[in-house]
């Protein structure tokens, strides 16, 4: 049973309960707050907008995940909220299963998380192989770099799903560019690359925000051009935006099934963002994230937002290092942002409509290029093979197919490259007195910790260096077809095997089975506590007696002299 005290212990609670949060440090909180909630206003419409919903569910998905991230979440200074990682699921969703499905998988991935942090797996995430990360986060990047090349530069056709067929259309309509809001598009672009070179606090988004809606509004009403608006595009907005009473959409068992894997999909990407930054966080200000009490309170997050229209959230790097830089001490500050936008939402929403969507598109440009760690994904491509593969699978997959199904295939080649990096760390080497082969190059070496051995006649010594696991297998067969004819023990030197699994204890009885079908005795030397355990457990100590099972190589010798004199007795 576990006990959720030792899981689950919210970083709030821990700063209040400790004391020592006094009114200077609110202070901090609440300047830190104010600031970080106008810099994600642009970021949660923009958000919302790409994903394929409307603006106000990214402001709501940034105020009541933002909010409760920070009040039931592991860390001091994460900032929860929509987040570019999500754009491509979301959007997918949608096109395939509608709002409702959208809903009930954003609450699935929250049970998800729940279940993650509950069984102690935060901690899983830190062991990622980077390029899948790499891999995941560059192809989201260009993901939604394509998905905006339409608002920026003004074309009005309809545009394909699929990123090879989008981008056909794109080039077929080059004629039909509308320059002005290509204009303001590159002229908000350049203004955000000038600004955020110059100043740090206040990112250009904000101000790009600004400036693209005065200049949306000197257009149409001294020149007669009308961009195309949030407004244009939501016109409901105009009247003002109540906040959303919750509802829960109609769950069937066939839309579970079927809206499992994207859950999944959504769970994975919230993790590994989230925990990701937080351990940016750690990085820079020495403090220490608690990964499983993280994956709690984002779960119960993602379980309530979209009752209210939101959408998946989870924490936010850019958004979080600015309630760093701003003076941020504790999770009120995140607490304050959810407020700041709240007050935003109720009072200034109707103002909304006049942000051009040109101006959004070269905001999330911008993002797209800040996710897309390109000098990173080149400085990976030098690396080995296996690594670039697995890269570049899935790199392409994210872009090309789906991220669905380029998150399963990255969890599978984790998996995978951690199974071969083991089997790198695991060999078999044969020893004859003070010589040792490898049975995978079959080159003589000396090792410095392997003493003068009398091996006597008719007995052979296998030395196993590694964990003893179903990645084994295979060099079993190898040296167990190396077997001299005249061979009557077989002892394996298991000194440097830290553990075994159910796979391995059985590859070991085949071993010793097809070892007495030939009439040889096998004899296990050096076996630790946990290993011991293993053989117990599945009854192979009382199968190959407890004679044969020797604390080191010296008894070990010893008993398979006496075996050999009973063999010629």
């Amino acid at each position: 049973m576990v006990n959720l005290k030792n899981v689950y212990r919210p970083r709030i609670r821990h700063i209040f309960w400790k004391g020592g949060y006094d009114k200077s440090t609110f202070v901090s909180d609440l300047i830190a707050g104010i600031i970080v909630g106008i810099i994600a206003l642009p970021l949660a419409i923009a958000f919302g907008i790409a994903s394929g919903v409307s603006p106000q569910q990214g402001l709501i998905t940034a105020i009541i995940a933002g909010f409760l991230i920070s009040l039931l979440g592991g860390t001091r200074f994460l900032i929860g909220g929509p987040t570019g990682a999500f754009i491509v699921i979301v959007a997918g969703i949608i096109a395939k299963y509608g709002i409702s499905g959208l809903t009930i998988a954003t609450i699935l991935a929250g049970v998800f998380l729940i279940i993650m942090g509950v069984c102690k797996l935060g901690v899983i995430f830190k062991f990622i192989p980077y390029p899948i990360v790499v891999g995941f986060t560059s192809g989201i990047a260009l993901t939604i770099f394509s998905t905006q090349m339409k608002d920026f530069f003004g074309f009005t056709m309809d545009v394909p799903a699929g990123f090879i067929q989008k981008w056909i259309c794109y080039f077929s309509n080059l004629g039909n560019i509308n320059w002005i809001e290509a204009a303001v598009s590159f002229g908000c672009l350049i203004i955000a690359i000038l600004w955020n070179r110059r100043f740090k606090k206040i990112p250009g988004s904000l101000i790009v925000l600004i400036v693209g809606t005065g200049i949306s509004l000197i257009l149409k009403n001294c020149f007669g051009i009308q961009l195309a608006t949030i407004g244009t595009k939501f016109p409901e907005l105009a009247g003002g935006m109540a906040f959303p009473k919750p509802s829960m959409p109609e769950i069937s068992l066939s839309s579970l099934k079927e809206l499992v894997s994207p859950a999944f999909t959504i769970a994975i990407l919230c993790a590994i963002e989230s925990l990701l930054a937080a351990m940016v966080t750690d990085g820079v200000t020495g403090r220490k994230h608690n990964a499983n009490t993280e994956l709690i309170g984002e779960g119960i997050a993602n379980i309530i937002t979209p009752l209210f229209g939101g959408i998946p959230a989870t924490g936010a790097i850019a958004r979080t290092m600015a309630n760093i830089n701003n003076g941020g001490k504790s999770p009120v500050a995140g607490l304050i942002h959810a407020v700041v936008l709240l007050l935003i939402y109720l009072f200034l929403m109707p103002y909304a409509v006049y942000i051009p969507l040109s101006c959004l598109a070269a905001i999330l440009v911008l993002v797209a290029y800040g996710m897309s760690e390109w000098r990173t994904f080149k400085y990976l491509l030098q690396g080995d093979r296996a690594d670039v593969s697995v890269l570049l699978i899935t790199f392409a997959l994210t872009v090309i197919v789906d991220l669905t199904v380029a998150i399963e295939v990255g969890v599978l080649l984790a998996i995978v490259l951690f199974v071969r990096r083991v089997m790198q760390t695991s060999d078999i080497h044969v020893i004859e007195s003070n010589r040792v082969s490898s049975v995978e190059d079959d080159e003589e070496l000396t090792p410095e910790d392997t003493p003068m051995l009398d091996i006597p006649s008719g007995v052979d010594v296998y030395e196993i260096n590694g964990p003893f696991f179903f990645g084994l297998a295979s060099k079993f067969e190898e040296f167990d077809n190396r077997g001299r004819n005249d061979t009557k023990v077989r002892i394996l030197r298991m000194r440097n095997v830290p553990f075994m699994d159910s796979t391995g204890i059985k590859n070991l009885r085949n071993l010793c089975d097809r070892a007495s079908r030939r009439g040889i005795q096998t004899i296990l030397s050096g076996v630790n506590d946990n290993v011991r355990s293993e053989l117990t457990k599945f009854g192979l100590d009382r199968e190959l007696g407890e004679e044969n099972i020797q604390p080191n190589i010296i008894p070990a010798l010893a008993r398979a002299r006496e075996i050999l004199a009973l063999k010629q007795g």
